[in-house]
C-alpha cells in the first residue's frame, strides 16, 4: 500500500532475480474498517518510485480507485468470501471484513496483470496464508512466494505504520519482538506470560495467540512448529508481529508406490532446503541384498530375523548429492539397485521383523527433525507427526516408462513394457496388502500425481507445499 521501506525492498530484490517485477501501490479502501486510518495512511508515491527503481523494479503501477473499482466501491463485483477458519483468529477476529477486502483487491490485481508469480512478505503471515488460499481457490496459474520478515537492529519488524511512532513509542515498540523471542525456548504455554509482559510494557494488547501456521487454528505444545502471533497498540499505532516456535526442526515424509520418482526428487528437495535426506528405500534394499548374499529365502521371516541383529546400515551423503550406502562396512550403493534386489525387496520388506528393526533406526534418525524421508510408510508408521506429508505417485504406465529408462541407463536388460507394468502392478499389490505397515496414503497427506511433470516441476511443487507450513524466517533456504 505504498510508503515503501527496506522490507518491501527485500521482496522486490528477491523477485527481480526471477524476472521483470511490477510493483503495485494502491491504498485499498475495502480493507479498512470504519474507524481505521484510511485517510491518515502514509502516502509517498514520489519516493516510492525512486525506491522501487533502486531495488530493481521494472515498473511501478499506482492505479486510481476508479481503475480498480470502475463501478464504484459499493457496486464492485461480489467479494470472495474468505473461509471462516482462516480469519476467525488473529487479525481476522479483530478486523471484521478486512481480509475480504484484501482478497477483493488482490483478485482484481491478478486479473488485470496476469503475473507468473506473486511475491509477498511473511510479516503478515495470516494475509500470506489467505492469499495462497485465493490463488488455489481461483485455480490461477500463479506461484506465491513468501519473503522473510525484515527487522530493525532492535528486532522491530519494518512497517509503513512505524513512522506514526514518536521517539518514545519507537523505543517502547521494541518490547514486542523481545517478548515473542523470549518465548522461543519455553517448554510451557508462553501465551499468558507474553500477554503480561506486553501489558506491563504499556501496550494495549489486542491478542496473543498460538496457531497452526497452515490452518491458522489454535494449537498447543504438541504441534512441533507453531506460529506465536500478537497485535498491540502502541499509543494509537497498531503493530503486529510473530515468531515461530519449533520443538524440533522440520520433518517431511514422502510416501508413494515404487517407481514414482521419490528418491530422485526427495534427494534434490532435501538439498534445496538444507534438510538431511533419509532414503528408507535404500535401507530395505540393503536388507534384501544381505538376504540374497546369505542365500536366505526372502519369504522366510524366521530365517531373516537373525540377520538383523548384527545389521549395520549407514547412509552417507557425498559431494554432488550422491548417497553412499554401506552394509556392515561394504559399499552396496550400486548393487542394491539391481533387478534381482528390486524383484525381492517387497517380499523382504513385508516381514514384521524387518520393518520393526528399520523403523526403530529411522525414528532415531528423525528424532531431532531436520530431514526429509521417503518410502512406503513414512507418514503413517515412521513419522506420523511430520510437518508435511506427501503421497507422490504416478500411473503404472508412467512408472514403467521411467523404470525402463533407468534400467537402460544403468546397463541392465530392459524387459518388455507389458512385463514391466505387470511387475509394478504386482509390487503395488504386495506393498498395499502386507500385514505390517501396508502402503497407504496418510489421512493428512497431500497427493501429488507426477504424470507429465519433470523433476524440476515436482521439486518446485514440494517446495511450495513446504513453505505453506514452514516460513523462510523459521527455516531459511540455504544460499546457493
Amino acid at each position: 500500500m505504498g510508503a515503501l521501506h527496506a522490507g518491501h525492498g527485500t521482496v522486490i530484490r528477491s523477485a527481480s532475480l526471477m524476472g521483470p517485477v511490477l510493483v503495485s501501490v494502491f491504498v485499498n479502501p475495502l480493507q479498512f474498517g470504519p474507524n481505521e486510518d484510511l485517510d491518515q495512511y502514509p502516502r509517498s508515491l514520489e519516493s516510492d518510485l525512486v525506491l522501487a527503481e533502486r531495488w530493481g523494479a521494472a515498473a511501478l503501477w499506482a492505479p486510481s480507485i476508479e481503475q480498480i473499482y470502475p463501478h464504484g466501491l459499493e457496486s464492485h463485483p461480489p467479494r470472495l468470501q474468505v473461509p471462516l477458519a482462516l480469519q476467525e483468529h488473529l487479525c481476522g477476529a479483530m478486523r471484521p471484513g478486512h481480509f475480504d477486502g484484501v482478497v477483493a483487491v488482490v483478485a482484481r490485481l491478478l486479473d488485470l496483470v496476469r503475473p507468473r508469480q506473486l511475491w509477498l512478505g511473511e510479516k503478515d503471515w495470516q494475509q500470506l496464508v489467505i492469499l495462497r488460499w485465493l490463488v488455489a481457490h481461483l485455480a490461477l496459474p500463479v506461484t506465491v512466494q513468501g519473503v522473510a520478515t525484515v527487522r530493525e537492529a532492535d528486532g522491530l519488524a519494518l512497517s509503513s505504520r512505524n513512522q506514526y511512532l514518536s521517539a518514545d513509542q519507537r523505543r517502547m515498540a521494541a518490547a514486542l519482538p523481545r517478548a515473542l523471542s523470549a518465548a522461543l525456548g519455553a517448554g510451557f504455554d508462553p501465551v499468558p506470560s507474553i500477554r503480561r509482559t506486553l501489558c506491563d510494557a504499556g501496550f494495549d494488547v489486542e491478542y496473543v495467540q498460538r496457531v497452526d501456521p497452515c490452518t491458522l487454528q489454535p494449537c498447543g505444545h504438541g504441534k512441533a512448529i507453531s506460529l506465536l502471533a500478537a497485535a498491540v497498540c502502541c499509543g494509537s499505532t497498531r503493530l503486529i508481529d510473530h515468531a515461530f516456535l519449533m520443538t524440533r526442526q522440520p520433518l517431511v515424509a514422502i510416501d508413494g508406490p515404487a517407481g514414482a520418482g521419490k528418491s530422485t526428487v526427495t534427494r534434490a528437495f532435501a538439498e534445496r532446503l538444507g534438510l538431511v535426506y533419509l532414503d528408507t528405500g535404500a535401507m530395505y534394499r540393503s536388507v534384501t541384498w544381505l538376504v540374497q548374499q546369505r542365500g536366505v529365502d526372502p519369504s522366510d521371516g524366521g530365517a531373516i530375523e537373525p540377520l538383523l541383529n548384527a545389521l549395520d546400515v549407514q547412509l552417507q551423503s557425498l559431494p554432488g548429492g550422491v548417497q553412499q550406502v554401506l552394509v556392515n562396512g561394504e559399499d552396496v550403493s550400486t548393487a542394491i539397485r539391481s533387478p534381482d534386489v528390486t524383484a525381492s525387496v517387497s517380499a523382504v520388506a513385508a516381514h514384521r521383523c524387518v520393518r520393526q528393526a528399520l523403523t526403530v533406526q529411522q525414528k532415531a534418525m528423525g528424532s531431532k527433525g531436520g530431514l526429509v524421508a521417503e518410502g512406503r510408510d513414512i507418514g503413517t508408521a515412521v513419522f506420523p507427526d511430520a510437518d508435511l506429508k506427501v503421497f507422490l505417485t504416478a500411473t503404472v504406465a508412467e512408472r514403467a516408462r521411467r523404470r525402463a529408462l533407468d534400467l537402460e541407463q544403468r546397463g541392465f536388460v530392459v524387459p518388455e513394457r507389458a512385463e514391466l507394468e505387470a511387475q509394478i502392478a504386482e509390487r503395488d499389490r504386495l506393498d498395499s496388502t502386507r500385514e505390517e505397515a501396508p502402503l497407504m496414503q496418510a489421512d493428512d497427506a497431500i497427493e501429488l500425481v507426477t504424470d507429465g511433470m519433470d523433476i524440476d516441476a515436482v521439486i518446485e511443487a514440494l517446495v511450495r507445499l513446504f513453505r505453506e507450513r514452514v516460513a523462510e524466517e523459521a527455516w531459511p533456504t540455504p544460499q546457493r
